[in-house]
């Protein structure tokens, strides 16, 4: 990730006059990379230390799926974000895992679907919360992924760890759907 980020802010002055888009494009690069980094970070202390404090830095939650989308937008993808239901704070390890699931979808359709619209719905109902990232076909040359392809498996994994399914699969327009759904007790809100 390290190198992701350097090269990411060398790029443009690879580039003779490169024009203002490139140079945001390679910016959104540069700060997602650093914000994986520091994520990676402090998963791994997490692990390799038993006596490891959490930053204090806050984690991002569904109310940060905004500047999310904002970003992606940013990075050429068409993304289109809808949320239905009675909108509630829910437990922080969903909050976290719900986003984390709709970024991981999102990079994934920037990563394998170029060109393709996306949609990205939340749905807050009776018992917990519901995620639907879709997007429809390539429109542009799909060029072989440099991913390890664990993405959809951290989705199965964080969902499964609280109690939710979650399925990922191809549309019969050509593009792919990642669904999930996650209870949440009443008394597991925090309201």
């Amino acid at each position: 990730m390290s190198v992701v980020a350097i090269q990411a802010e060398a790029a443009p002055y690879r580039v003779e006059n490169p024009p203002p888009e490139l140079e945001q494009a390679f910016l959104t690069i540069r700060e997602n990379a650093v914000a994986a980094l520091t994520e990676l970070r402090r998963i791994l202390g997490v692990v390799r230390a038993e006596d490891y404090e959490a930053p204090e830095a806050p984690q991002p939650t569904l109310g940060d799926l905004d500047a999310l989308v904002a970003n992606v937008r940013e990075a050429g993808l068409d993304v289109e974000k809808t949320v239905t239901g009675s909108v509630r704070e829910l437990p922080q390890g969903v909050e976290l895992s719900a986003y984390r699931i709709v970024q991981e979808a999102l990079s994934n359709v920037l990563r394998h679907a170029p060109g393709a619209a996306a949609k990205v719905e939340v749905s807050y109902v009776l018992g917990g919360l519901g995620l639907r990232i879709a997007n429809g076909p390539a429109r542009g040359l799909v060029k072989p992924s440099p991913g390890a392809g664990h993405g959809i498996t951290g989705m199965r994994e964080r969902v499964t760890m609280l109690g939710g399914e979650m399925t990922a699969e191809a549309t019969e327009d050509g593009g792919y759907e990642v669904a999930a759904f996650v209870p949440v007790s009443r008394e597991e809100q925090q309201t």
